[in-house]
């Protein structure tokens, strides 16, 4: 277990914007920072960050926290993993309690499994770097490719013995768990027991997370067999999806973010030449075929991607799939292609850095260049094939989701292709209505599949369905009362009447909620308030005297709360208001940091959401729309008194309510109704006091 000391180091140093800027592209915004949400497909900024408060919030989804949280909601880091990783990032030592065996049995599976695959890239690397053979076979290799002891090390690169079992018995002698080997596919385990190495006598590229952990392995291996795949894979796993994992994402997002751009390559060789050459904003789809959700780990950073190709035709073709579906999620693509015969990897270790720069820059092509280029050879001067380049481009065009982008595009087609911007739209048009068309066919194939899997499982005799506790039946033959459509309409109406109903506001809870809030953000604050009270003159007539003091918005709340003897009706606002409360008594200070870093999610999300409720005009740029934003300090005594009246108020006619109710059941006495009485007079005084405020 962490100690509580480094912790607090942790939270100490570790600067949100930093953190999460190294995932998402933020824009300054006042004294704020915004960007597009991380957890969702958005074209407009909804999350916010604010270096002041040290929180974070997306608005779309309504998660929120500190830097852990965020580790914790977008790497799913456990808060043990969060923490480490932030002390790696700042440099901190973790000082940690010994655990005790129960406590490491308890260890999350997932964890377990990160655990033995770092171990795993640690001893490949060090096998590499120390073991004779190791060396002489594993690193011989990396040097024949160009490689720099700088960039092995910086991709942690290894070499596992060409023994059947040599990590597996370093493994288990170290105390790591058969079970999780085989797990990560680390070890393969035959059901007769045997157990040996997937990795056998291969050169190591350890797949890292964008946020640095161990996900996989790649290995290629060096000897001459047919019978062995050149490059082999961690197999699918809890922690290694490799549809959802880019090679290199983890050493390049930075490059990426601040270049502004990410190029794609195919091949672990291709990232790390290119990457030794000077260009680190390079990634790789490790020969996979790119899947929609490696492109959204790249538009996190960046909305422009340049696919590399070398000059093998064929494989150009294969690929051009990736180029739509990079187009589907709204990306800026081009495509360049290196010069027969290079690769990226051979390329950029022919020419120079400055080189390789500006023949990135000069030769790069939008995809409707780069298809004329690739296939116009083919058309020549056949018509037909002309017109099926064209229907293939405007193919490609229909995928973009932004209307004007998809103009341009059409116009630049038709200047290219020599034919007229109606045709193209009229083809555009048509494609479009194709592809709704077939997706409603297979939306009404899937209901029907639904359909017969139900009648499946409700089968019918002859004399029609039986009806259930008794020997009733319907014939068959029996007109249904309501059709399936009519049913669905009705279903649908009464779904929608359900949806549109007006749901019922808890006002107690919010101003409880605005208690809280008013603690959180002006607690410290010394205000001038003005209170009301009753005075009887000598003739015995009542009047109300303004009363004026000076006092801590936190005491005056909690001398309010103590008088009335108020505890919060909603359990998350209670357990809020005693930490400050209990903070208050020791410190006299409320800590914000130590309540956004608070061990219990529940109370850190709760407080992350009401800090940042304020800062939603800045997402909708208010002030360049003339809405001028009050300044809550201005109001500050009126909102302190207010919600403590209101919350008054709330309760107060709870109270009548009950009371009331009691009495029309007849279960209360005489006094019940003098206390009615009682408490709505006390009700209006509220409302008077309410009134002179304003």
């Amino acid at each position: 277990m962490i100690l509580r000391s480094t912790i607090d180091r942790v939270f100490e140093t570790a600067r949100v914007e930093e953190v999460i800027g190294e995932f998402v592209t933020l824009k300054k915004a006042g004294s704020n920072f915004k960007g597009l949400s991380p957890f969702t497909d958005e074209k407009s900024p909804s999350f916010m960050v604010s270096p002041v408060k040290q929180i974070w919030k997306d608005f779309s989804t309504g998660k929120g926290g500190n830097a852990v949280t965020f580790l914790m909601e977008h790497e799913h880091f456990s808060y043990p993993e969060a923490i480490k990783y932030l002390a790696k990032k700042y440099n901190i030592e973790i000082e940690e309690e010994e655990q005790s065996n129960e406590q490491k049995e308890a260890a999350d599976e997932r964890e377990s499994m990160y655990v033995v695959s770092n171990f795993a890239k640690d001893y490949y690397h060090d096998v590499l770097l120390n073991n004779p053979k190791g060396k002489a076979i594993g690193l011989s290799y990396f040097k024949e490719r160009g490689f720099s002891d700088e960039t092995i090390k910086k991709f942690e690169l290894g070499y596992n013995l060409d023994e059947w079992s040599a990590f597996t018995d370093t493994a288990i002698r170290k105390g790591y768990d058969i079970d999780y080997m085989s797990k990560t596919g680390l070890t393969i385990v035959k059901e007769s027991g045997k157990q040996f190495d997937r990795f056998k006598g291969r050169v190591m590229f350890p797949i890292h997370s964008m946020s640095g952990r161990v996900l996989g392995f790649g290995g290629r291996i060096l000897k001459a067999d047919k019978k062995a795949a050149k490059y082999l894979n961690s197999p699918e796993s809890d922690i290694y999806h490799k549809s959802k994992v880019l090679y290199g994402i983890y050493h390049a997002k930075q490059a990426i973010s601040k270049e502004d751009t990410c190029y794609l390559v195919e091949g672990y060789t291709d990232v790390i030449s290119m990457n030794q050459a000077g260009v680190e904003n390079v990634v790789a789809s490790s020969g996979t075929a790119l899947t929609p959700d490696q492109i959204r780990l790249v538009k996190r950073l960046t909305p422009n991607i340049t696919v590399l190709f070398d000059g093998d035709a064929a494989g150009i073709r294969a690929s051009m799939r990736g180029i739509d579906l990079i187009l589907e999620q709204g990306m800026n693509v081009r495509v360049l292609i290196f010069p027969d015969g290079d690769d990226p990897d051979s390329f950029s270790k022919r020419v120079s850095t400055e080189e390789l720069k500006e023949y990135l820059k000069s030769n790069s092509k939008d995809f409707i260049n780069f298809k004329v280029s690739l296939l116009m050879e083919e058309a020549e001067n056949d018509p037909i094939k002309k017109a099926n380049l064209i229907r293939d481009i405007v193919t490609s065009i229909s995928k973009i989701p932004d209307n004007i982008q998809r103009e341009v595009y059409v116009q630049e087609c038709s200047r290219i292709m020599e034919i007229s911007e109606t045709v193209l739209f009229n083809e555009l048009a048509q494609i479009s209505k194709k592809i709704e068309r077939e997706a409603y066919q297979k939306e009404q194939q899937q209901i029907r599949k639904a359909e017969r899997e139900n009648q499946r499982l409700h089968k019918t005799d002859s004399r029609g369905p039986r009806v259930e506790g008794g020997d009733q039946r319907r014939d068959s033959r029996e007109p249904s009362l309501m059709s399936r459509a009519q049913r669905k309409a009705s279903e649908k109406a009464g779904l929608a009447a359900k949806k549109n109903a007006p749901k019922e506001i808890n006002t107690l809870e919010l101003y409880e909620r605005e208690i809280i809030k008013i603690l959180l953000i002006y607690g410290n604050n010394q205000v001038e308030f003005i209170d009301w009270i009753e005075e009887v003159n000598e003739f015995g007539i009542v009047k109300m005297v303004k009363d004026e003091y000076s006092n801590i918005v936190s005491q005056e709340l909690y001398l309010q709360l103590q008088d009335d003897e108020v505890e919060f009706s909603h359990t998350i606002f209670q357990k809020i208001y005693v930490e400050i409360i209990n903070k208050l008594n020791v410190e006299q200070n409320i800590s914000i940091e130590e309540l956004t870093s608070h061990q219990d999610a529940e109370i850190s999300q709760t407080v992350t959401d009401i800090l940042m409720d304020d800062e939603k005009h800045i997402l909708s740029d208010w002030e360049s729309k003339d809405i001028v934003v009050t300044a809550k300090d201005e109001v500050l005594p009126k909102m302190v008194t207010d919600a403590i009246l209101n919350l008054r108020r709330v309760l107060i006619e709870r109270k009548i309510k009950d009371l009331t109710a009691e009495l029309a059941e007849g279960k209360s006495r005489e006094s019940s109704l003098e206390m009615v009485v009682d408490y709505t007079s006390l009700k209006t005084k509220l409302f008077e006091k309410l009134n002179r405020i304003l």
